[in-house]
């Protein structure tokens, strides 16, 4: 298997779902400290809620030791260290690096200069691997399958790093994809060839009503300010959705609301109770997610 998880193409699907069975035996019994011996390193150059606690909290139950931080303002960099140098040197303390960084490319780029291993804890707006696999674990969760799913991906499409990776991940498993976005936020190109040549069918529409009730999956996005670079486009586009209670009266009894986090508007705070909302479930089994890619890269096994 690869060293890195960079991409979600770093996987393979037997890779992924062997990571998903990992994460379902660490929900079951919580904490195992197999890695007491181990110390990782935590990068992250950007600002993260989730995605660092859960990284934290998953090495910690694994009995890793933890360094870090978690502004880039109170480190070398602010001198002119270059990255490259930055993960040189963190490579010589730790035994797995976890990076998030605000440019495309900068996760493969650590992985090349590194003597760890690296995780990409989110590149922009490229990819966000990790998260992908806790979706994966969460759609799994709820459906009891992942093949042959309609999923509708809403909100940003073109700089949503998690709704990239997400669609590239579940290629391997037959969905059926709807992409509900703004002309200004659609899917690009790119990704959509990817699925033409796959033959993974999707539609796409500007409007959230449109076949929520044959949806198994509702995959809510924010749209994300710090992506764009001109604000009278994302004064126009921010508010464009938002998942209300009473749109959800037809859904299937199946179907689960997923949402990255955090949340602004797109999905009213009365969707909370519905028996429909997973994603404070879905974060929560990111901890878990995070515990089995944590495994699979230092110890390299196949499970």
């Amino acid at each position: 298997m690869s060293k890195h998880l960079i991409s979600i193409h770093d996987f393979s699907k037997e890779e992924i779902l062997k990571v998903l069975s990992l994460a379902s035996k660490f929900e079951e019994r919580k904490s195992d400290p197999i890695f007491s011996d181990k110390v990782v390193a935590s990068l992250f150059f950007e600002p993260s809620t989730r995605t660092r606690l859960s990284f934290e909290t998953a090495a910690n139950r694994l009995g890793a030791r933890i360094i870090g931080f978690s502004d880039a303002v109170n480190t070398s960099v602010t001198k002119g260290e270059t990255l490259k140098d930055t993960i040189k040197m963190v490579s010589n303390y730790a035994d797995l690096i976890i990076i998030r960084h605000p440019l495309e490319g900068s996760a493969r780029y650590a992985s090349e200069v590194s003597s760890v291993p690296v995780i990409n804890a989110g590149d922009g707006a490229n990819q966000h691997p990790s998260q992908t696999l806790l979706d994966l674990y969460s759609i799994l969760k709820t459906q009891g399958r992942l093949d042959n799913l309609n999923i509708n991906i809403v909100g940003d499409l073109k700089y949503g790093r998690t709704v990239h990776s997400l669609m590239q991940a579940m290629s391997h498993f037959k969905p059926h994809f709807r992409f509900t976005a703004p002309k200004e936020l659609r899917m690009p190109e790119e990704y959509k060839e990817q699925l033409k040549i796959n033959g993974i069918p999707f539609d796409e529409s500007e409007r959230l009503e449109d076949g929520i009730e044959n949806m198994d999956i509702v995959y809510m996005t924010r749209v994300q300010r710090e992506r764009f670079t001109d604000a009278i486009e994302y004064e126009r586009v921010k508010n464009v959705y938002s998942l209300k209670n009473e749109m959800l009266d037809f859904a299937k009894p199946n179907m689960k609301i997923l949402h990255p986090l955090p949340r602004i508007n797109e999905i009213h705070q009365d969707v909370d109770n519905s028996n429909h909302a997973y994603y404070f479930e879905q974060a929560g089994n990111g901890v878990y997610t995070r515990m089995a890619i944590i495994k699979m890269l230092l110890d390299k096994i196949d499970i």
